[in-house]
């Protein structure tokens, strides 16, 4: 299921470009943004735990540095049936934590400096289950494809919009299909279907992850006691993130911003906390 998932979400954003490339080029235009697309794809499947981890600013940890939180990771990811992932560092002040790679082969778990002083053991538990959760159910990769795919499609939608403010459009005799009027509609839409995608498919995500992350700790109260002190620390302490990289993490790291939490791609604290009560491991 989450592999449909990965493949459903990268051909639904691959053809808001296509119908972007379409709308400003014709035939021409479409197959451009199709090629776009597709090496988009490629890049975010084969280099998305790199691509999170320097725009994060994460940096490697050794085990000599941080042993207790080795053998926490391989003591969970052994339970879990993974292999060890590579562990970082971010020097973020904010508790809060995340997984990414392409593969349980390719993974990789990120905590920062905040996160381990605020938690204790089960709590610290709990996080890091949840981040292998996502690992083990194989929808890590998702969140890292829609964010490039996203951030494409804004991108472009500015520039089709300063195209149309400086008056940049196509000769009246290049091919059918294409104008500006229909390039600027796709550049107000196209970039809110993408945020609509993105949202459905993290928010799903979250709770996945939560309920395995609880089957893989033992317990859920580890993971629902973290949830409330994160959600709290990320009202009161700022993170210094691109908003591309917010549905990484465990808890919104921009939930502090109006605007974030208006358009946030993490469900309700409350309720991930309330169907963590419910479970039974």
């Amino acid at each position: 299921m989450n592999t449909l998932k990965v493949w459903l979400l990268m051909g639904t954003l691959s053809v808001l470009l296509v119908l972007m490339g379409n709308a400003i080029g014709g035939q021409s235009g479409a197959m451009l943004f199709f090629l776009m697309a597709m090496a988009m794809n490629f890049f975010g499947y084969f280099y998305s735990d790199t691509l999170a981890i320097k725009m994060t600013g994460s940096y490697p940890v050794s085990e000599a540095e941080a042993p207790q939180l080795y053998a926490m990771v391989r003591r969970l990811s052994q339970r879990a049936g993974l292999p060890m992932p590579r562990i970082y560092i971010q020097p973020s002040p904010q508790p809060n934590a995340f997984a990414t790679g392409r593969n349980p082969s390719h993974a990789a778990v990120a905590v920062t400096e905040g996160l381990l002083r605020l938690l204790d053991h089960d709590e610290l538990e709990g996080v890091l289950a949840h981040e292998l959760a996502h690992i083990k159910n194989r929808d890590v990769l998702v969140g890292t494809i829609a964010a490039a795919l996203a951030g494409a499609i804004s991108m472009i939608a500015n520039l089709l919009q300063w195209g149309a403010i400086l008056g940049m459009g196509r000769n009246s005799d290049e091919e059918e299909g294409g104008s500006m009027l229909g390039g600027l509609i796709m550049a107000m839409v196209a970039p809110i279907i993408a945020m609509i995608v993105q949202l459905a498919i993290s928010r799903s995500r979250e709770y996945m992850a939560d309920a395995t992350g609880a089957q893989i700790a033992g317990s859920p109260q580890g993971l629902a006691n973290a949830l409330l002190k994160l959600e709290s620390a990320a009202h009161r302490i700022p993170m210094q993130v691109s908003p591309a990289t917010s549905h990484l993490f465990i808890v919104n790291p921009l939930s502090g911003a109006a605007v974030a939490r208006l358009f946030s791609t993490h469900p309700p604290i409350q309720d991930r906390v309330e169907k963590l009560s419910r479970l039974k491991v």
